[in-house]
């Protein structure tokens, strides 16, 4: 893998992840008015909307209907698909209910938690490094289900919901885009009908007469697509260890603007149990650079 192509992935990757972490954070959190239902709601239908025009202009239909044939395949996207809904609906919730530094706990440990599923389902090998991280994510959350009124269940929920969808996406080896367009298509049902429900009771915050309104939900499609292109780009250049250490831009942006600049409650219990995790974070990250 030659320097240029590692930077160029490195550059890539930043990208997607201060997207996620920082544009993607400010963007949703700023269009919380029209309700976390109507916004993950807007979320997949403007996704499936980007993804069908990139599947046409990047002639991949033959693929996705090789895909739809197989029927193990089909099935484990339907699952995933339910659980990409449940982590957008469950992040979403988090930032429109002043809970990103719990969205935040969830997208820190994520990566440890997968490293588990890991050893469970797929045999892989632990080191005294990986199993240390663990060990420190298990006490970190035995500490906070102890404090109760301070565990983070929003990002907890979060981290189980993205960890199990990676552990099933990865049991299938289906392209990112491919996978998350026929997720989209997928759940695409259940969100039509869920507009019309919104529409006919008068629920909505889309409408025709309110043009900035309809931009900003609009959005929500080319902001959930674009950081992945990027972040995608950057894995393929860079490769697993480096854009799996980049990743941690993400979590770190939405705690620090979480507590900065949205203000949101830090307890003592929290903190604590965040210095638990990032601890584990370090481990991780410096057992991805030693064996990468």
């Amino acid at each position: 893998m030659n320097n240029k192509k590692i930077s160029n992935g490195i550059y890539f990757a930043t990208a997607g992840s201060v997207w996620w972490g920082v544009l993607g954070t400010y963007f949703f959190q700023y269009i919380s008015y029209a309700g976390a239902i109507e916004v993950v709601l807007h979320r997949s239908f403007w996704t499936f909307i980007i993804l069908f025009i990139t599947t046409i202009y990047l002639k991949k239909w033959s693929i996705i209907k090789q895909i739809l044939l197989n029927k193990k395949k089909t099935f484990i996207l339907f699952i995933t698909s339910i659980l990409i809904f449940s982590n957008w609906a469950t992040w979403i919730y988090a930032v429109s209910t002043e809970r990103i530094i719990d969205a935040s706990y969830g997208y820190f440990i994520f990566p440890i938690i997968n490293i588990f599923f890991g050893f469970i389902f797929f045999n892989e090998k632990l080191n005294k490094k990986r199993i240390l991280s663990i060990i420190i994510v298990i006490i970190s959350s035995i500490y906070l289900l102890l404090n109760f009124t301070s565990f983070p269940w929003v990002g907890f929920l979060v981290a189980i919901f993205w960890s199990v969808y990676n552990l099933l996406r990865k049991k299938i080896d289906v392209d990112t885009d491919i996978g998350l367009f026929i997720e989209s298509i997928i759940i695409l049902p259940f969100v039509i009908i869920s507009f019309y429900f919104l529409f006919k009771n008068n629920f909505n915050d889309f409408t025709l007469s309110d043009p900035k309104g309809m931009l900003m939900l609009f959005l929500a499609g080319p902001m959930t697509v674009i950081p992945l292109f990027l972040y995608i780009k950057g894995l393929e250049n860079a490769g697993l260890s480096t854009s799996g250490m980049i990743f941690f831009i993400t979590p770190t942006s939405q705690f620090l603007l979480g507590y900065f600049y949205f203000n949101e409650s830090f307890s003592v219990e929290k903190f604590i149990s965040f210095i638990f995790i990032w601890i584990a974070v370090f481990i991780y990250m410096r057992d991805l650079y030693e064996n990468n």
